[in-house]
């Protein structure tokens, strides 16, 4: 329905002269402008997620690790670097939590680094709607140690302290509940920072993701000279120069480190 017409005065530029002006009707169903003015929409808003299916601890937070383990090793272990080379066969998928700290190298974990993931977890989450969970045991493995300024000789030195040895792959630790991978992402990144080994935070889905892109990279390979063929083929005589275990890892570990860009 048209505006009705309703009558103001308007003055003119000219000093003391007035004039009667009428408004434009609007056109029928407009707004100003002739512009058509939406009544009512549809929005398209994403589904909240599901946490029906989330199970608590009984305990929400880390629990405290032990610095020595209850029955300390009385023999002193060699260094034992197989402990940390290849990939891990133990804690690789989420049992509980939906993210996690993956483990992208191997590296040993000190009692300190143990304090330093428990406190900045449990000062970041909220015990109400969110949880945390080791994925690997207290420190257990002993190193040792001369003291300062002791001559040269003398027998393997006493027991320092004890570390975890960890491998690549491994899931370090696991948060779950009712929240989202963004809540959790700021305090899991800072944690993966000050680890003695590269880490980054993860999700169940990011962890399928990986593995995908891993296979399809594999099976998509255009080059064909790829490490195992030129080590099986044995060419230039290079099976001298390498260790079993890079014909046992394919050359994907280099010691401790996971070299990601092989295929």
């Amino acid at each position: 329905m048209a505006a009705p017409y309703r009558h103001f005065p308007v003055r003119r530029r000219g000093p003391g002269m007035w004039r009667w002006r009428f408004p434009r009707s609007l056109p029928a169903g407009g707004g100003p402008g002739g512009l058509t003015v939406p009544r009512a929409g549809l929005k398209k808003l994403l589904l909240p997620p599901d946490y029906s299916g989330i199970t608590f601890p009984e305990k929400t937070k880390l629990k405290f690790m032990d610095k020595v383990p209850a029955v300390p090793k009385v023999r002193k272990e060699p260094r034992r670097l197989r402990d940390i080379r290849g990939p891990s066969q133990e804690a690789t998928d989420f049992t509980q939590g939906q993210y996690g700290i993956l483990a992208l190298g191997g590296g040993y974990l000190h009692w300190g680094h143990f304090e330093m993931i428990r406190l900045t977890i449990g000062r970041s989450m909220d015990p109400k709607s969110m949880f945390a969970i080791w994925r690997v045991p207290a420190p257990s493995k002993p190193v040792t140690r001369k003291s300062l300024g002791h001559r040269m000789g003398g027998g393997k030195g006493p027991i320092d302290h004890y570390v975890t040895a960890v491998k690549s792959g491994r899931l370090v630790v696991e948060v779950g509940g009712r929240c989202e991978f963004g809540e959790v992402k700021p305090f899991l990144t800072q944690v993966a920072k000050k680890l003695p080994f590269p880490a980054i935070p993860i999700s169940r889905d990011g962890l399928q993701q990986m593995r995908q892109e891993e296979e399809e990279k594999k099976l998509n390979n255009q080059n064909p000279w790829t490490f195992e063929r030129v080590v099986t083929a044995n060419m230039l005589g290079m099976r001298k120069y390498l260790s079993p275990y890079d014909l046992q890892l394919k050359g994907r570990y280099w010691g401790k480190f996971f070299l990601k860009h092989r295929v």
